[in-house]
This record gives C-alpha cells, sequence and structure tokens, in this order.
C-alpha cells in the first residue's frame, strides 16, 4: 500500500476582489455550499470560514444568484412576450402560482327496480342466503320498466 504524502500549508483567507468575482460568477450560474466552493478555489471549510469573517463573502454569493435568476427571467420573459406558449404557462405557474382548471364529470346511468330488490332482500332475510355483492348488482338492473326509479 502506497502513502501519499500532501503538503499542507494553510492559507490565509481574505475576500479579494478575484475571490468575491470566483464566488459571484459560480453562484451566478445556480451554484450553491459545496460546489459554490470548490467552484470558487476554495474547500467547503474556508468557504465558510470567509463568509463568517467578512460579509462580502457571502454578498458576493447572494448579488450572483439575483444576477443570474434575473438573466433567466428575462429569458423567459422575453420568449413568452415573443409568443411562446410554453414559456408564458411557465411564468404563469412558477412565478404567479398559476393553476390550470381541472374539471372531472362523472355521469352514472344507472336504474334499479324496487320489486326486484324487495324480492332479493326477502329471500335472503327468509332463506338465510347470502350474495356476492357482483350477482346482488347484475339482479337488480332495469328487467321490468315499469317499476324503475
Amino acid at each position: 500500500m502506497a502513502v501519499f504524502s500532501l503538503p499542507y500549508e494553510p492559507r490565509k483567507l481574505e475576500a479579494t476582489e478575484a475571490r468575491l468575482e470566483a464566488i459571484y460568477h459560480a453562484a451566478r450560474n445556480g451554484l450553491r455550499g459545496e460546489a459554490l466552493a470548490l467552484a470558487s478555489g476554495m474547500t467547503p471549510t474556508e468557504y465558510r470560514a470567509l463568509c463568517e469573517f467578512d460579509p462580502l463573502a457571502a454578498l458576493a454569493a447572494e448579488k450572483g444568484r439575483a444576477d443570474g435568476e434575473m438573466e433567466m427571467s428575462k429569458v423567459l420573459h422575453d420568449a413568452a412576450r415573443a409568443g411562446d406558449a410554453k414559456a408564458a404557462l411557465d411564468v404563469l405557474k412558477h412565478v404567479h402560482g398559476w393553476v390550470a382548471k381541472q374539471a372531472v364529470q362523472v355521469e352514472v346511468n344507472q336504474t334499479i327496480s324496487i320489486t326486484s330488490a324487495l324480492q332479493e332482500a326477502q329471500r335472503r332475510v327468509i332463506e338465510g342466503v347470502t350474495v356476492p355483492d357482483e350477482d346482488l348488482l347484475s339482479s337488480n338492473r332495469v328487467e321490468n320498466a315499469d317499476h324503475t326509479v
């Protein structure tokens, strides 16, 4: 088994202009957390410490996210204004909380013969016969139009 020697030299954390720009661009492209830290040339621990010691680092990340969101919002709104129906629906749904109406219509046309239902009930009570639900439903179908409801 080979042992690798990794030189360790503590780095000084400073919110230099180059580091703040790296944070800004990473956040503008949608990165967060560890991915943002690594893309900015820092370890996640270094990034958290930098944000804690210098609020400009956290501000650079927030500004980058806001600018990235603004850019994408502009693209989406421009497409919607140009007639892209999908873009317009996405703006309505995700920005304005719009939900398309959903209508469900159920129609049941079933008539029950009262006389056959009473005869079935009487037969079950007198004879003590149990009838499965499927047989009960099929026997109650309209057989005599004079006695339907």
